[in-house]
């Protein structure tokens, strides 16, 4: 098990920057909270059905709402936030090195809220890792356009917070029941913020092509059912300041799958960035002999 657990951290990584695929494909044929609201209640309906295959414990009562918090803030903010920037106009580079502050604010959040001793060499590195996520964005800066506006830059800030939050939350409260249990009910708090988004917000009008049922596919399947449930496992066997240093990476690998599939611009620069970024994870994620950490 712990061999497994080992691998983790890297398919974790992976599996989330693969997400702006499906975001890509599906914001020209959906409305941000309408799509994620779909997204979402699929997602419960499957681990709603994985709860009985594996026979998965019954979250109390408490577990049930702490997890539906955790749902509200992790996915239903965080995400909604950013897709409705992203739809909006806020151009994706700019969204993610927004969203590049999380490990910082995360990192503050652990220290005060769950008594997390974060080492100057840790701040050292989730610094430097911030540096490499900047490298790596900054020639997706150049072309702004007109989407950053008030409202964007606000909801790309909102979506920081909601994420920061929800993983603190997590750890804090809705790290003890079945992961799998514990998922579901945080897709119910997700899919409830949305549909109420939706409801109020737009007009629900959704375009069916291969592009957005393949959209939808991915998203559910290797973000919201892969990529979180190692992320829930994560959060409740590590310190949340490294969990959360991880994310730097992302832009990274998002970079390099970019280029692989849709030949986007990589450069020197760049790659200079994404080891900047490497290290800065390491000296954010290495161990302290004065500090036990759970593995």
């Amino acid at each position: 098990m712990q061999s497994i657990k080992r691998f983790i951290p890297a398919s974790f990584v992976i599996l989330w920057a693969t997400g702006f695929i499906g975001a890509r494909y599906a914001m020209p044929w959906a409305e941000p909270f309408t799509f994620l609201a779909i997204r979402f209640v699929i997602a419960a309906i499957l681990f709603a059905g994985l709860t009985v295959l594996f026979g998965s414990r019954r979250a109390t009562r408490e577990e049930a709402v702490y997890a539906t918090v955790a749902g509200v803030l992790m996915h239903g903010i965080y995400l909604g936030a950013v897709f409705w920037a992203i739809h909006r106009g806020m151009p994706a580079g700019l969204s993610a090195l927004i969203v590049g502050l999380q490990p910082l604010i995360t990192a503050v959040l652990a220290g005060k809220f769950l008594g997390e001793a974060i080492l100057p060499r840790h701040w050292a590195g989730l610094a430097v890792g911030l540096l490499g996520v900047v490298i790596v964005l900054w020639p997706k800066l150049g072309t702004m356009g007109g989407g950053v506006t008030p409202a964007t830059l606000t909801a790309s800030l909102v979506s920081v917070l909601g994420m920061s939050a929800g993983t603190i939350w997590q750890k804090r409260y809705a790290s003890g029941g079945d992961l799998v249990s514990a998922t579901m009910w945080q897709y119910i708090g997700g899919s409830a913020v949305m549909i109420l988004g939706s409801l109020a917000f737009e007009t629900r009008t959704i375009t069916v092509n291969g592009e957005l049922i393949f959209a939808m596919t991915w998203l559910v399947l290797v973000l919201s059912i892969g990529a979180i449930f190692l992320l829930m496992v994560m959060i409740r066997d590590g310190e949340m300041s490294k969990v959360a240093s991880l994310f730097y990476l992302v832009p990274a690998v998002t970079a390099i799958i970019a280029w692989v599939l849709f030949n986007e611009q990589l450069n020197l620069l760049q790659i200079a960035g994404m080891a900047i970024a490497t290290l800065g994870v390491a000296l954010a994620t290495a161990r302290s002999k004065a500090i036990p950490v759970k593995v």
